[in-house]
């Protein structure tokens, strides 16, 4: 498998492409994650200059965002809450993590489970094996037949430097059924590659064909669920927009646009 590669540039007052800083409560920055045991459910954890945030918990695969992975260090995105610590961090939310793919065995730490950091809540499912699938096989409400646009657009968010994950189940069973049930002939699919601005002033690009290879897969996805009528416009972009290290997850994304 072809290795995904992180383009670091150090800013500078005098780097065109880095015209803005991240606000003061928004982080981004690249770390090692950190497991902590809990009475319910193992949280997540990341030190950045002398503090510790809180990530997320020990999750299903297809929840909204998941969780980081121990040996690889994890790339981080959010806005600082209000809302009280969490398993002694400080919340981000809204928050994108994206795990950084090469291996790195320093990212190894574990914290014992204290009485004093027992979340508040419960697991967000039962026990037992996730019931998520990588494409077309969540349960998903379909629409009615009458609720069919004659045209319409669907967006599919990423992680850094990523393709299709288990998350995107339930909006590639969207995107499907209405085609289907709209009688659509036309799909248009466009994928970005983009950037972030971290808060360092360092800048993080994705790999230079990451637009054209989530382009293709989501076409590649459409057409293997049996798509197979309709014609295809598939589309990429190359070039980042600029990074101005709020919101910068958004832009990583791939927009399917299907229309009669």
């Amino acid at each position: 498998m072809k290795r995904l590669v992180v383009t670091w540039v150090l800013a500078s007052s005098s780097a065109a492409v880095i015209a803005a800083t991240p606000p003061a409560n928004h982080r981004n920055f690249v770390a090692c994650p950190m497991v902590r045991d809990t009475s319910t459910v193992p949280c997540w954890l990341a030190e950045y200059e002398g503090q510790t945030y809180y990530l997320t918990i020990q999750t299903d695969v297809s929840a909204p965002v998941n969780p980081p992975w121990l040996g690889h260090k994890v790339l981080v995105e959010g806005t600082i809450s209000d809302e009280p610590n969490i398993c002694g961090g400080i919340v981000l939310k809204p928050v994108a993590l994206s795990v950084i793919q090469e291996l790195d065995g320093t990212c190894n730490t574990m914290l014992p489970a204290e009485e004093r950091y027992n979340l508040p809540f419960e697991p967000p499912r039962p026990p037992g094996p996730s019931k998520g699938r990588l494409a077309f096989g969540d349960p998903v409400t379909k629409p009615k037949a009458e609720e069919a646009a004659p045209s319409k657009s669907f967006e599919l968010r990423y992680e850094f430097d990523s393709l299709v994950m288990f998350r995107h189940a339930q909006p590639l069973q969207q995107i499907f059924e209405h085609a289907k049930q709209s009688g659509a002939t036309n799909v248009q699919i466009t994928g970005y590659r983009a950037a972030t601005l971290l808060s360092n002033g360092q800048l993080m690009q994705e790999d230079k064909e990451i637009g054209r290879r989530r382009a293709e897969q989501v076409a590649d996805l459409l057409r293997g669920a049996g798509l197979t009528d309709l014609k295809y416009d598939v589309k990429w972009q190359d070039e980042t927009k600029r990074a101005k290290g709020v919101e910068d997850a958004t832009l990583r994304r791939v927009q399917i646009v299907v229309s009669r």
